[in-house]
């Protein structure tokens, strides 16, 4: 390569560079609090979605509907506030149940499931578990996460303390439920990545797990929470 078409191919890369930088800064506009990693996870979300989902990494969908040995409603989970959740409270409701994480390619799916909560405000609540089983992306205090949350996505929906949310002595009981088939009837998927959703149904039987790279936004989903 001749020293006129390396200075070339320099200049394209700054100029790329410097296109993307700017593009941040714009999606970002009104993020607040976001380390530097955050707002660039957030600028290429669409095009990490895009990719995941062609690639086919972390799209798993499962479906079923058998009467669970234990019942959902028994289960009790501590809020990050420090109140306890009464599964009980969420009878006659659909419930989307979420591992979240603030650092994490999938993170704006906040967004989504905001949304989702707000559409579906009638007959859904969705719970976001916060959790750093994965890679180490969830390494904020309860306190710093709902802020996160709060001012950079508008999340109302229920937060739960942080927990761990994977197979182990320290899982979290909720997706202990969850990711046992003795316990729900037929599920043995525990979360693949951050952003994993399952679904249950209004008289608490699961019926749906989404990967991570199904986007709370998705028919496939909104499909499962109109199924009556």
């Amino acid at each position: 390569m001749t020293m006129k078409k390396l200075k070339r191919f320099f200049f394209v890369i700054l100029v790329l560079l410097g296109s993307f930088l700017i593009y941040v800064q714009i999606v970002n506009r009104n993020s607040i609090n976001m380390t530097y990693r955050q707002k660039v996870l957030k600028a290429i979300y669409p095009a990490f979605m895009w990719f995941t989902r062609l690639t086919g990494k972390n799209a798993t969908e499962l479906s079923g509907v058998k009467e669970p040995p234990v019942s959902f409603y028994m289960q009790k989970a501590t809020l990050n506030n420090g109140d306890t959740l009464d599964f009980a409270s969420l009878k006659g409701k659909k419930v989307l149940l979420v591992n979240t994480a603030s650092n994490c390619g999938y993170t704006n799916q906040y967004d989504d499931l905001q949304k989702l909560s707000e559409e579906y405000k009638d007959k859904l609540v969705v719970l976001g578990f916060p959790a750093n089983d994965f890679k180490e992306q969830e390494t904020g205090t309860d306190t710093a996460i709902a802020e996160f949350c709060r001012i950079n996505f508008g999340v109302t929906f229920p937060l739960l303390q942080k927990s761990s949310v994977i197979k182990s002595p320290q899982q979290n009981p909720v997706f202990q439920w969850l990711t046992d088939s003795a316990k729900n009837g037929w599920n043995s998927k525990a979360p693949s990545w951050n952003f994993s959703k399952y679904l249950v149904d209004e008289n608490g039987i699961l019926t749906n797990y989404f990967d991570p790279s199904v986007s709370p936004a998705s028919e496939a989903v909104k499909q499962a929470i109109e199924k009556k």
